[in-house]
């Protein structure tokens, strides 16, 4: 099968498009056919080394850990699929070699979820990781329609749909964005604020007895947190650790078919909007990398591997 692969880290040139084996199918996982990969900030930091010291690599290393395809064949003990559904994943597995940029990937079965009717398979491989880190940062923070939350780069990834899964509970949810991303923070009912110099300032302005729980997606940002944060508030972090000596929760999102099942479902109910920005064959893969490693993008960007 076609796959991109990477032979030892670099920057994203380090890619090439390779001839490879498609994966074998072992008991209680399903072989997906690729027709859609997202990119995420992590492809480009792991192909950096930048995770070296957390996760184990085997090279050569397929990359990418969104999916969304069709299931090609299924391995033993899998009787909730059926070879042909349109399914989804989260594919991240606990050694970093085969991943989704590539033509076929085999994926544990708890981490596949099946795509509604009307749902479209870039939509769909664009919302795995962001989806679920952002819903299980939602609900680690236990935000309710009391909270004032706010979320630090609320317009990126997982902002964007943390915002709105904040505001789906009756929350107020004040967002961080470059002022080009207000309008879209405010189009699903977020108070946007610029970042940068004078942003607690700024927060205190809109939410003068403090914020009640903090979201940070950004890293480098712990003192404003803690500067606007409420007594009894809670923090969490996908970005920074040192929130764990403050009080705070740092999470590292996890593989999860069902809750996947029920982001997919919101979307299909037009209850949640993602955000794509553009779409790259296969073997431009590096040059997508790229864009999202410029931070340029305004949305999901997505590799097309098959029709």
């Amino acid at each position: 099968m076609r796959a991109l692969t990477y032979s030892h880290y670099g920057e994203p040139h380090v890619l090439s498009l390779s001839d490879v084996p498609v994966p074998k199918v072992g008991p209680g996982c399903v072989l997906v056919k690729v027709h859609r990969a997202a990119v995420n900030p992590v492809d480009w930091k792991l192909m950096a080394g930048g995770l070296d010291g957390l996760l184990d690599v085997v090279f050569p290393v397929v990359p990418g850990w969104d999916v969304s395809g069709e299931i090609a064949a299924l391995g033993p003990d899998v009787p909730e699929f059926e070879v042909g559904n349109r399914v989804a994943s989260y594919a991240r597995k606990d050694v970093v070699s085969g991943g989704t940029f590539a033509e076929y990937v085999a994926v544990p079965a708890t981490s596949v979820a099946r795509v509604p009717d009307g749902v479209a398979l870039d939509v769909a491989a664009a919302l795995p990781l962001t989806g679920l880190t952002a819903l299980r940062c939602v609900e680690t923070l236990g935000v309710t329609g009391q909270d004032t939350v706010l979320i630090h780069a609320a317009s990126g990834g997982v902002g964007y749909i943390a915002s709105q899964l904040a505001v789906a509970t009756g929350a107020t949810v004040i967002g961080t964005a470059s002022p080009r991303h207000h309008d879209k923070l405010r189009a699903v009912g977020v108070t946007p604020l610029a970042h940068g110099e004078g942003l607690t300032e700024r927060i205190r302005e809109v939410a003068p007895a403090g914020v009640s729980a903090v979201l940070d997606l950004v890293g480098g940002v712990l003192g404003t947190t803690l500067a606007v944060l409420g007594e009894g508030g809670r923090h969490v972090s996908i970005a920074d650790p040192a929130v764990e000596e403050h009080g705070g929760q740092w999470i590292w999102v996890r593989p999860d078919g069902p809750r996947l099942t029920h982001l997919l479902d919101l979307v299909a109910q037009g209850a949640l909007d993602v955000d794509v920005d553009r779409t790259f064959p296969l073997e431009s893969g590096a040059e997508a990398l790229e864009l999202s490693r410029s931070g340029a993008a305004r949305g999901k960007i997505v590799l097309t591997v098959t029709d």
